[in-house]
């Protein structure tokens, strides 16, 4: 496990295209969510760590949220030969036994976690009703064997205020986690700005 910072993708930039296949065994596609408020990308997966510290309560935002219009997608990118328990059927298994009720789809190429700079995992993107993005971060200060609890309070506010047609802070922390596991030769050159490995 490498301790790894989101890039911190530029504010306004268009989401990346994804086209994947879902846990149902569907594709989705972001153009999907066209007319939906917003669009939440999130880069996870089953072994992690800091996904398993925050997993339900992902899910239980994903039912709020989803329920209010916001359009959500999670996406595995990691490499599975190298570890098996983030395969394909190991995710039909962890979207249902956590209750997500949002694509949970599969990124066997990594090339989709690379158009949008995905570091680790979690990582957050959120995006308005035109697919531009207007928060890329934490979900919150919360930490595994931190005594900090789990409340969703910098990626709530955020998606709240899109909501509410407000505008939302462009000072965002980095979103911190395990590194995507890449296939060799296949992990991007990017900057960590937040210095952390």
């Amino acid at each position: 496990m490498v301790r790894t910072a989101s890039t911190m993708m530029p504010l306004g930039t268009t989401a990346p295209a994804f086209s994947l296949v879902n846990v149902n065994g569907r594709v989705v596609s972001n153009t999907d969510f066209q007319g939906a408020p917003g669009l939440l990308v999130i880069f996870m997966c089953n072994h992690c760590p800091y996904v398993i510290h925050v997993a339900d309560h992902l899910a239980s935002l994903g039912k709020e949220y989803q329920s209010r219009g916001l359009a959500i997608a999670a996406i595995n990118a990691n490499d599975t030969a190298a570890y098996p328990t983030d395969s394909p059927e190991q995710m039909v298994h962890e979207a249902e036994n956590r209750g997500y009720v949002f694509p949970y789809l599969f990124d066997e190429t990594q090339e989709v976690a690379k158009e949008y700079g995905a570091a680790c995992t979690p990582d957050f993107f959120l995006f308005d009703g035109e697919q531009k993005l207007v928060y890329r971060g934490q979900l919150d200060d919360s930490r595994p064997k931190t005594e900090i609890p789990v409340t969703g309070t910098d990626l709530r506010q955020a998606i709240d205020a899109l909501l509410a047609g407000e505008a939302i802070a462009a000072e965002q922390k980095p979103a911190i986690g395990c590194n995507i596991k890449w296939k060799d030769g296949n992990e991007p050159k990017y900057f960590n700005p937040a210095g952390i490995s």
